[in-house]
């Protein structure tokens, strides 16, 4: 049995894993989320960082309804809807990651926790970096994001399908953003239920964070780590495989995201598979 970090905090932390999107970038015949890398499928590994990060007392993940029965298998073969340590659930997600979400937020049990949202397809997070973010939502921050600074020069361009330069944004202002997210789980919800409440609300709502600003809330960055990167296209997998087979991930410390804090000793990730 792991030790929990957040006891005595007083505040439930649910995380809800999105794992309901085809993933059609990755060309696989199933769901992204159950593609597998060595032996276990991405929303295997995202839920099992869950549970060792120490600090999340109930996992939602949010699985189109026609996969509910391959998923309830796959999860109760592997021990992970039994763990004895974190009740894991599945719930039907909708069309798009945002009808997903709201309808995670609407299926907590609760008005006054933490919610950590995270892409199954993010399968190497680090435990530790789920625990970074849960300490600073429960520290008082009502949104929290991991952030990695930007290598490329970013480009914006005049229109969406346009081929002219308007402007070259300094990197030093830019980063890239991770899951898992977290949020004061009463101002998540409220931000979702006005987004959904407007006919146009004049954005999309490409991220979790995004809401919040969108209602004025302060969104605090905290640093993020390389192995959470986002499985999105078959070389993304190749390097997913290619990290498993020689090294088992641990937290960085990110230049120029602030100073990481000591991470705990539930970090790594790596399964030797």
């Amino acid at each position: 049995m792991r030790t929990r970090t957040n006891t005595g905090r007083g505040r439930r932390v649910t995380a809800l894993i999105a794992a309901a999107g085809k993933g059609t970038r990755l060309g696989a015949a199933i769901p992204k989320a159950f593609v597998t890398l060595r032996r276990r499928s991405l929303v295997e590994r995202s839920t099992t960082a869950m549970i060792t990060s120490g600090v999340v007392d109930e996992i939602i993940v949010l699985i189109s309804p026609d996969m509910e029965a391959y998923a309830a298998d796959l999860l109760d073969r592997r021990g992970l809807l039994r763990n004895g340590e974190v009740p894991v659930r599945l719930v039907h997600g909708g069309g798009e990651r945002a009808d997903s979400v709201w309808q995670g937020l609407q299926a907590i049990d609760d008005s006054e926790g933490v919610v950590l949202i995270h892409d199954s397809a993010r399968a190497l997070t680090p435990p530790g970096l789920v625990a970074r973010v849960t300490r600073s939502v429960l520290a008082g921050n009502v949104g929290v994001i991991p952030v990695l600074p930007v290598a490329d020069t970013i480009k914006r361009i005049d229109a969406p399908e346009g081929s002219t330069v308007a402007e070259t944004p300094s990197r030093a202002l830019l980063r890239a953003v991770q899951t898992p997210q977290g949020f004061d789980l009463a101002t998540l919800r409220e931000a979702n239920r006005a987004y959904f409440a407007e006919d146009d609300p004049g954005f999309v709502a490409t991220d979790d964070a995004s809401l919040l600003e969108w209602r004025g809330h302060p969104v605090t960055c905290v640093p993020g780590d390389p192995m959470a990167f986002k499985v999105t296209t078959p070389l993304d997998m190749m390097l997913a495989r290619t990290i498993v087979d020689e090294a088992e991930p641990t937290v960085f410390d990110v230049p120029g995201c602030g100073a990481s804090e000591e991470a705990p000793e539930e970090t790594r990730t790596g399964d030797g598979s």
